[in-house]
């Protein structure tokens, strides 16, 4: 099942039939103990409507109330490489070291008000050289610590300021337009499945400049891991988001450029579509 939001109301998908719903509580709508049957309950007592494919395909809100994003870091072998490679010298060792213990790196990300969604813009920093997109499958927690949906992020990040000291990781990472989560909230009836394949395109001017693909599975934590962790000494009365790393990582030459197009695709899920401007 998927959920969608736009500025006037919730779009339900389920086995491609569409349903409407008005709501002036989106953090209580997802905030769930079972959001799968929550749904199915509503659209079973509901109508299906004949445009819904077209609303879905317009501008969509993120699949968001009030919730903060976090996201987890080196979560892959080709994160850990990624981040050595770009880290200044005697700063390497810090990422290794990440990759093997116990603890997961877990940061801050964004607010809804830093946050785009489907067909919006994500942002540059201007006093950055080496900027990339992440995709990143993003879990949505309910304020109980249970792994309720999911959907797709986009972790914008300035790999020049990181790289030159570790401790700059929130001006890499956090700023205005630095995340883009959508176009849905999927919320399958248990987890997604562990094989999903996640792609990354980025184009430019119409021509292809980058794109590779790799399952989910390469993840060194589980999802569990990793939710247990936020959940430690943090609450998040109405959820929170975490996207959970990326081992898709674009070569050391290419960074990004304002207009470029970023498609992110999760099997199960769909496409999240950004667009690049500074």
């Amino acid at each position: 099942m998927k959920l969608y939001r736009t500025d006037t109301n919730i779009i339900i998908e389920h086995e491609g039939v569409y349903f409407v719903r008005c709501t002036d509580n989106f953090d209580k709508l997802i905030n769930s103990v079972d959001l799968f049957t929550d749904l199915l309950m509503w659209i079973r007592s509901g109508t299906p409507t004949a445009n819904g494919g077209m609303m879905v395909n317009g501008s969509l809100l993120p699949p968001m109330g009030s919730q903060e994003i976090w996201a987890a870091g080196v979560t892959y072998l080709k994160s850990r490489e990624a981040r050595m490679e770009e880290a200044a010298a005697g700063s390497a060792d810090v990422y290794a070291k990440v990759y093997e213990a116990e603890r997961p790196e877990l940061f801050f990300k964004a607010t809804k008000q830093r946050t785009a969604g489907h067909g919006g813009k994500v942002r540059i920093r201007k006093d950055s050289t080496w900027n990339v997109p992440e995709p990143e499958l993003t879990l949505f927690i309910n304020s109980a610590g249970q792994i309720i949906a999911y959907t797709i992020g986009n972790d914008m990040s300035s790999r020049s300021i990181e790289g030159e000291n570790p401790l700059y990781l929130p001006q890499a990472k956090c700023y205005d337009g630095c995340a883009s989560i959508g176009p849905c909230l999927y919320v399958p009836h248990g987890g997604i499945d562990a094989d999903a394949i996640i792609t990354m395109e980025i184009r430019r001017a119409s021509q292809q400049k980058y794109r590779d693909s790799v399952s989910i599975n390469r993840m060194k934590r589980t999802h569990e891991e990793l939710a247990g962790f936020l959940f430690r000494e943090c609450s998040f009365p109405q959820g929170v988001f975490l996207m959970t790393g990326t081992c898709l990582v674009p070569p050391a030459d290419f960074t990004l450029a304002a207009g470029d197009e970023i498609l992110i695709s999760i099997e199960g899920i769909g496409t999240l579509i950004n667009y690049a401007s500074e």
